[in-house]
């Protein structure tokens, strides 16, 4: 049977979103019953690194007393798995807001047990502070007015995140054919200038490449970049056919 855990949580954890505001929350109420593990690496991707020293102190400490019980205490590191779960997942979700299979990673790199790691994601799921399909809509907002990406791009960043291909379409539902394509028209008039000079082949080469680059299908960019030098005075004949 899976054990629970019950934390406290405030009326304003039960409905607030995942964010730096309710980690920092729960943070607050675990620190009271021990001190925070060393703190993480610098988290570049979806796995976490954590580091494991606590300085050389309390290296020196560990190896005085010999004992694993007393390395343990000094470090602050609880002993029960559902506490370092918790703890983990603080630590992330205190940096950025993390996908649950993001999490889960995580917490299976720390060999925690997989029991323990369910009863944590479960609860965090249930306050809001683990939310995929906010995330995916926040992943989609800003990857395609930031970066210009289409919707292929995004499913394919979202699936790998691991987040629900259900969950995924919605959130990429929010772009319609379109906003992709204006998107796509920005991204070659900002290109178009570094071409001038070029042959004309080797210009639609390299602004449909961008384009596909960033997940534009093929029909779409051509049409976008044709008309963009046709505009300049290009001539277009022939460019029609798949590049």
């Amino acid at each position: 049977m899976t054990r629970r855990t019950e934390w406290p949580v405030s009326a304003t954890d039960q409905h607030a979103g995942p964010g730096r505001g309710n980690a920092a929350e729960y943070m607050a109420e675990s620190e009271g019953a021990y001190e925070p593990e060393a703190g993480p690496g610098r988290d570049t991707g979806s796995d976490a690194g954590f580091g494991e020293g606590t300085g050389r102190r309390a290296r020196s400490r560990t190896r005085s007393s010999g004992s694993p019980s007393s390395s343990r205490a000094e470090k602050g590191e609880p002993r029960d798995p559902v506490e370092q779960a918790r703890n983990i997942c603080l630590r992330l979700l205190t940096g950025t807001p993390r996908t649950r299979k993001q999490l889960a990673d995580a917490l299976h790199k720390r060999e925690i047990p997989e029991e323990a790691a369910e009863e944590v994601l479960s609860r965090f799921e249930d306050v809001g502070l683990i939310d995929d399909a906010a995330f995916a809509d926040a992943w989609v907002e800003s990857r395609h007015h930031g970066r210009g990406l289409a919707r292929r791009a995004l499913v394919r960043e979202l699936r790998t995140k691991g987040v629900d291909s259900a969950v995924i379409d919605e959130a990429v539902g929010q772009l319609d054919s379109e906003q992709e394509e204006a998107t796509a028209r920005e991204l070659v008039a900002r290109k178009l200038r570094s071409t001038r000079g070029l042959d004309r082949d080797k210009r639609l080469r390299r602004l449909a490449g961008m384009l596909a680059r960033k997940g534009y299908g093929e029909g779409m960019a051509l049409r976008v970049v044709r008309q963009a030098l046709e505009e300049e005075g290009e001539d277009t004949e022939g460019l029609d056919e798949p590049f």
